[in-house]
């Protein structure tokens, strides 16, 4: 289920970037007492009480002539479009402002329930400094102080008021849920329709045609599918964002609904930075990926072009090295077959759960064939290991002290799990915890 999405708009300088922060729990967006200092929007998750959400900091909103305020107003409109609650933030120390007064106007546009949070207001004795507020026209002001983070709770309770309810379809337990990521213009779409047999989904050569997810169902050799197909760049007029920055909340949603990530890469154009952000958020989120080289009919190629291309992916994608790679073109369907197969077999190792005996030995073996660090003269001891869940796999390893498991040697054990069990295609992740 896509998680409800919150942005934080105002004009600059009110404090955003350290709400955002305080929220999501990590110093993500900078923070300097600049305004404007917080040029492109910055998306993360982030949690309250019972509610998981995603989260959009936006650059602040202004009426300047500095060159760049345009585009942060620009790139917060974008984001009060993508969002399903958004919180205005004001500064409580300088009163309503005729910049505020800007924002409120595309607020109201927006047509999106909106949370009004008056910031700075430091200790009780300024809460007189909110009424000013009402005047916004967005109901009451919740007193926040960003740098103490006081007042957040009732700030975020009141947008969790508004998240939607459960607006995303449901599918069935055996349909393999998969996504398409990637920059725009990868061809996404293409293969889409390729995969599908039709013309289900508008292809253009125009990067960014494709405005929203699109679901399309599948049935193929008796399984059932379903495809989201996530949007390229967004227009709206005219283009306000280059293609580099657009749509990782889209593929956040697309993510978070699949089972399997296909993350798409222009055989043709090669690998550029993008590629591995967007491949990123597929990994953290614990989702099955392949990587798909798409275009590969455009490209000129010997009998080492394949293998030379799958070890430059190796080299940019450390951290995707149990990804399966397919070549493959949409346009001429060439290799297209050789792509479902590929799907099935991560989604099941996605779902792998293996018997506990079996796990020990396999872990007892690692450790008779590498035996357990020592830091300051003590020695990491394995008692037992336990799988605890899938989608993706998680282990648990009952230790003396989970400090000794160091990061190299949990790698080891990974690898150790994965000759055994194989596990293509699928993260997995090891737990120490000290055995009571």
């Amino acid at each position: 289920m896509a998680k409800p999405v919150v942005a934080i708009v105002g004009r600059p300088n009110v404090g955003k970037s350290t709400i955002f922060n305080r929220i999501v729990g990590s110093r993500i967006s900078i923070v300097e007492d600049i305004p404007g200092v917080t040029r492109d929007r910055i998306y993360s998750s982030g949690e309250w009480l019972t509610h998981e959400f995603n989260i959009i900091d936006t650059g602040g909103i202004d009426i300047g002539d500095e060159p760049f305020l345009e585009q942060i107003r620009q790139q917060a409109e974008i984001a009060i479009d993508e969002a399903d609650v958004i919180i205005f933030l004001t500064n409580g120390r300088e009163g309503v402002t005729s910049a505020d007064e800007e924002v409120a106007k595309i607020l109201y546009k927006a047509k999106k329930p909106v949370v009004l949070g008056v910031n700075k207001i430091d200790n009780p004795e300024m809460k007189d400094q909110i009424y000013d507020f009402y005047a916004l026209g967005f109901g009451e002001p919740f007193p926040i102080s960003g740098s103490h983070g006081l007042g957040l709770g009732d700030l975020l309770d009141e947008a969790a008021k508004h998240f939607p309810k459960s607006g995303q379809k449901d599918y069935e337990d055996d349909v393999i849920k998969f996504s398409l990521i990637g920059r725009p213009n990868v061809g996404k779409s293409s293969l889409v329709n390729a995969i599908l047999g039709e013309d289900r989904v508008i292809v253009s050569n125009i990067a960014g045609t494709t405005r929203d997810a699109i679901d399309s169902e599948l049935k193929f050799n008796g399984d059932k599918y379903v495809i989201i197909d996530t949007a390229g760049m967004r227009k709206k007029g005219k283009v306000y964002e280059t293609t580099e920055k657009y749509s990782v909340l889209r593929a956040l949603r697309a993510i978070e609904r699949s089972d399997v990530v296909l993350v798409v890469i222009d055989g043709e154009e090669g690998i550029i930075e993008q590629d591995k952000r967007i491949a990123g958020y597929a990994h953290e989120a614990g989702r099955a990926v392949v990587i798909v080289v798409n275009k590969w009919d455009a490209v000129e190629k010997d009998e080492k072009t394949m293998k030379e291309f799958e070890q430059k992916i190796r080299e940019h994608f450390l951290f995707l090295d149990y990804a399966p790679i397919v070549f493959l073109s949409a346009k001429t369907k060439k290799r297209i077959h050789t792509l479902i197969p590929m799907i099935n077999k991560a989604s099941e190792n996605h779902a792998l759960r293996v018997e506990t005996s079996v796990l020990n030995d396999v872990i007892m073996d690692a450790v008779a064939m590498n035996p357990t660090p020592t830091d300051k003269g003590k020695r990491l001891r394995i008692y037992y290991a336990t799988q605890v869940a899938v989608k993706p796999p998680a282990f648990v390893v009952f230790v003396n002290d989970p400090e000794l498991l160091h990061f190299s040697y949990e790698r080891f054990l990974e690898n150790r799990i994965r000759d055994a069990f194989g596990f293509e295609g699928t993260p997995i992740k090891i737990y120490a915890r000290e055995r009571k």
